[in-house]
């Protein structure tokens, strides 16, 4: 691992001018201590000082923060930033089209790096090209840092630790949310609908190349659409990341038990909405793979654009938890504000932070935030006022 003093800086964030990028900056010069050194990359200079100007604003100490010259068009540029930082964190995104240079850089110069992808497709062919040297290097290579995966995954964590060890884990989670989408968010999932063929090609190849278990059980629930008589809603099967991402951190850590099996959904109140909601993403997913019809769509928000303050003040989350296990059960739930991008940003800023001056085990490669920070990042979330608590402790 590359230590404190050997870098110039611990964090380094690239592509703070865009609207994601700019909360997290905005993030962390309200909350990095003192001590953190950080600065902003990007490749436009003047875009750089305008953000620089608004977080002097915020925190007149930060006027003087460094701007580093970073563009996804030129390796040396990138490769000069990740040799100069502990920690890289992103927010470029399709990541599937500019994220995998920095990815590349980070590798070689044993470098941290975090990102708010929620495309397996990217993620799986990151571990193809570049898990094994940045094991060699002792970068740790930390993916889906925001609403994808973070909740999910260290909730995941939290509830398996109230179960009864070595036995049998049945997990599901149940996710409801209220929040409004990004010229970012819309492009990163319309790029990932477009890519089907491309996501199922790579992730054959991640598993030829994979090691898993051999003397443990882990696998997703295959469940089909029902009503949850517990949650008073109908459970939608929820094809994100984030299950793989839980299904990852069971594999890497013995406390998920011999046996573990994760469902992941979405929690309707309402049927008409539930089919709704299917038939919409079946339509975008059509839609996605005719080039006239995918431009249309991604023509529908301009680049940089998102919710205002306000209507992020009236965003929210909840992820319900329920396991069972040893003869007992217990439900938790994480929840928190706006989702896409108040709480993306926080949780991506404290994944920096966290990887940067927190006391964390030793891992590297391609890990996940459960491996890798575990109990030290989900303390630092809930100082920052997002919620795990146990609602229902079992027998």
């Amino acid at each position: 691992m590359v230590e404190t003093g050997a870098r110039l800086y611990d964090i380094v964030l690239f592509g703070a001018t865009g609207f994601t990028g700019g909360l997290t900056a905005e993030y962390l010069a309200r909350h990095a201590p003192p001590e953190c050194r950080w600065a902003l990359a990007g490749r436009n200079r003047k875009k750089l000082e305008r953000l620089r100007e608004r977080l002097a604003e915020i925190e007149p100490s930060r006027a003087g923060l460094p701007l580093l010259h970073a563009d996804v068009d030129d390796v040396g540029s990138l490769r000069d930033v990740a040799e100069c930082t502990r920690v890289v964190t992103t927010t470029v995104g399709p990541y599937i089209t500019y994220g995998e240079p920095l990815v590349a850089a980070c590798a070689a110069a044993g470098t941290d790096y975090t990102d708010l992808t929620g495309e397996p497709e990217f993620v799986d062919l990151m571990y193809v090209n570049h898990h094994r040297e940045a094991t060699e290097t002792g970068a740790r290579m930390v993916h889906a840092c925001g609403f994808d995966s973070v909740p999910h995954d260290l909730g995941a964590l939290f509830t398996v630790e109230q179960l009864p060890e070595g036995e049998p884990i049945d997990l599901r989670g149940f996710v409801t949310a209220g929040g409004k989408l990004s010229a970012g968010t819309l492009r990163s999932a319309i790029t990932g609908f477009s890519r089907v063929r491309g996501m199922s090609r790579v992730a054959a190849q991640r598993r030829r190349l994979e090691q898993r278990p051999a003397d443990r059980i882990v696998r997703g629930n295959k469940a089909l659409p029902y009503r949850d008589s517990g949650l008073g809603a109908w459970a939608l099967p929820l094809p994100t990341i984030d299950p793989q991402i839980v299904l990852r951190s069971a594999r890497a850590l013995e406390r998920y038990g011999p046996e573990f099996t994760y469902g992941h959904f979405a929690a309707v109140k309402r049927l008409p909405a539930a089919v709704a909601g299917v038939g919409g993403v079946g339509g975008l997913l059509a839609l996605a793979q005719l080039p006239p019809a995918r431009d249309w769509l991604l023509g529908r928000m301009k680049s940089g654009e998102g919710p205002s303050a306000r209507q992020r003040e009236k965003g929210w989350f909840k992820v319900r938890f329920r396991g069972e296990g040893g003869g007992r059960r217990v439900e938790t739930e994480v929840s928190g504000g706006d989702p896409g991008y108040g709480e993306t940003s926080k949780m991506l800023a404290e994944c920096a932070l966290c990887l940067a001056h927190d006391d964390l085990p030793e891992t590297s490669g391609q890990t996940t935030t459960a491996v890798a920070m575990g109990h030290p990042l989900t303390a630092r979330l809930e100082r920052a006022g997002i919620s795990f608590k146990t609602l229902a402790p079992g027998p």
